[in-house]
């Protein structure tokens, strides 16, 4: 096959001191989505639409930031890598080899919201609302990272914009003989990244949806997400094990479907309690 299609070879570190060790893309984007956040809540909040300001945005970033790398990393094995967790249980802790969920992280997240309610003594909706708005931008960093580090990539393809990951073949294979694949990551930074963000943010300027019904734009977050997260599974090389002949990236969505809808149904005016 003539190398019609680009290669992706591009270097996982920003910049390195060592072989192994420096500055990774995949680090740099948890930075920039954790400071995206922190900007967008100081933003709400002198526009008068957060309670949250000052030291306080920064208590629930720390809690938000220990619940995405606990979840994330904890949830790659539950979900992805459960055969590992009796057999080599210590390689939870090798974060270097990288194995993060975003199933994970989003379980995490709403334990480290509920921990942070708790103790500021606010109702959980009012803070899982707003940082529903914040997490596009986490999740477009995030992978645009795993674009740059050529892993997740996409089912094999020919369209146009199809490229070749070396990764995606046994080592030494020739280049010529690697098929091009979707590059599936960059689906997913536009539909789980870019068009998200743009939906919870229109939603939340627009009117008084977080003020009049708690829960109604968390619902919306985690129903639209499970969508284009399974219109973004049609593209992308399974990396586990099929559950029912999904993905489980795909199945572990549609979970989120049935939860994304109780929290728009709990929010409905009827619904909630006075």
């Amino acid at each position: 096959m003539p190398l019609a299609f680009w290669v992706h070879h591009l270097d996982p570190f920003l910049f390195r001191f060592s072989e192994n060790f420096g500055v990774r893309y995949y680090g740099l984007a948890y930075v920039l989505g954790f400071a995206a956040a922190v900007w967008l809540l100081h933003r709400y909040h002198r526009a008068g639409r957060s309670p949250f300001g000052g030291n306080t945005i920064g208590d629930l970033i720390t809690y938000i930031v220990f619940g995405v790398m606990l979840g994330g990393r904890i949830g790659y094995f539950l979900l992805y890598q459960n055969h590992l967790i009796f057999r080599e249980p210590l390689a939870l802790l090798r974060v270097w080899e990288g194995g993060m969920s975003s199933h994970g992280g989003f379980v995490g997240v709403v334990v480290a919201m509920w921990l942070f309610s708790r103790k500021h003594r606010v109702p959980f909706f009012q803070v899982s609302d707003l940082v529903g708005t914040t997490a596009p931008l986490g999740l477009l960093f995030g992978r645009l990272a795993n674009f740059i580090n050529g892993e997740l990539y996409g089912k094999i393809s020919d369209v146009p914009w199809a490229m070749i990951f070396p990764s995606s073949a046994a080592p030494g294979t020739p280049v010529h003989l690697i098929l091009p694949r979707h590059p599936s990551q960059l689906y997913a930074a536009a539909l789980e990244g870019a068009l998200l963000f743009a939906f919870v943010q229109w939603r939340f300027w627009r009117g008084t949806i977080v003020r009049d019904r708690p829960g109604r734009l968390s619902g919306e977050f985690v129903l639209a997400y499970a969508v284009v997260r399974i219109v973004g599974e049609l593209f992308r090389e399974p990396d586990a094990s099929l559950i029912l002949g999904l993905s489980r990236g795909t199945f572990y969505s549609v979970f989120m479907i049935g939860a994304g809808l109780f929290l728009m149904w709990r929010s409905a005016p009827s619904v909630r309690r006075p």
